[in-house]
């Protein structure tokens, strides 16, 4: 069942998604050659933290940190660690949610540690055009598969996969909530969106084949060919008009 979020529900979530944007943006300065994913982390939770929120992700089905910190060929659910450590040239996507008063606003970036190559730089690129280009269809009126279809367009057009296994969500009192949101297929399939919706909208783009794996840590997604991955999401909430991104930072 997909829940409709009242005003005050979305101030909330509001509330929830500057901070998630804010630790997003403040990552861009700190991340760099030399630390670990576990530097990460605890630099994410500290500054939830600080902000009188709860960390989302800890303890969620038992992952056990605050933040997935996904490197290179992982695409999603990296779990930080004191020895992994970023080499220059290295991408890594970090996914981080925050929970204000019972409500959740969750988003994510793939950034470049020092210097990396053109080929990952258009990956990141092209990863996050997808998503500005599936929201120009979040709004009132469209299907969801609207925002899927225009996603997938974009990825392969540029010659990238578009990940099938692992999908965005509706999000607001839980993290995970209806309806799922695919990456990819036909324009005009599934609900019409209605105002007060929230969504996590989140593609994930690959280098090469679509196909995935899970570590036996039960949680990290690595592609099957081992090549690269990017994540961009944002927590959008469907409005009268243009959609509202809750964790987009104000200079983005």
């Amino acid at each position: 069942m997909i829940i409709i979020k009242s005003d005050e529900e979305i101030e909330l979530m509001r509330t929830s998604g500057k901070v998630t944007g804010t630790i997003l943006h403040e990552l861009k300065d700190f991340i760099r050659p030399g630390l670990s994913t576990l530097d990460i982390d605890r630099f994410v939770e500290k500054r939830i933290r600080r902000h009188g929120m709860v960390p989302t992700f800890l303890g969620y089905n038992g992952f056990p940190a605050s933040a997935c910190v996904s490197i290179n060929d992982e695409v999603v659910h990296g779990i930080p660690e004191k020895g992994r450590i970023l080499q220059e040239g290295d991408i890594v996507s970090v996914d981080i949610g925050s929970t204000y008063k019972g409500y959740v606003s969750d988003a994510a970036r793939t950034y470049a540690v020092g210097k990396i190559s053109d080929e990952a730089r258009r990956l990141i690129e092209v990863t996050e055009a997808s998503f500005f280009e599936g929201i120009r269809y979040a709004r009132v009126g469209h299907r969801l598969s609207d925002i899927s279809h225009a996603v997938q367009e974009v990825a392969e057009a540029a010659g990238f996969g578009v990940i099938r296994d692992y999908v965005g969500h509706g999000v607001g009192h839980d993290m995970h909530e209806d309806p799922p949101i695919p990456n990819y297929g036909k324009a005009g399939k599934g609900p019409r969106l209605v105002k007060g919706m929230a969504l996590a909208i989140e593609p994930m783009i690959v280098q090469g084949s679509y196909e995935c794996e899970k570590l036996l840590n039960d949680w990290t997604v690595v592609t099957a060919d081992g090549k690269l991955a990017a994540h961009y999401e944002n927590t959008v909430v469907i409005t009268d008009g243009e959609p509202e991104l809750l964790t987009l930072y104000r200079e983005e």
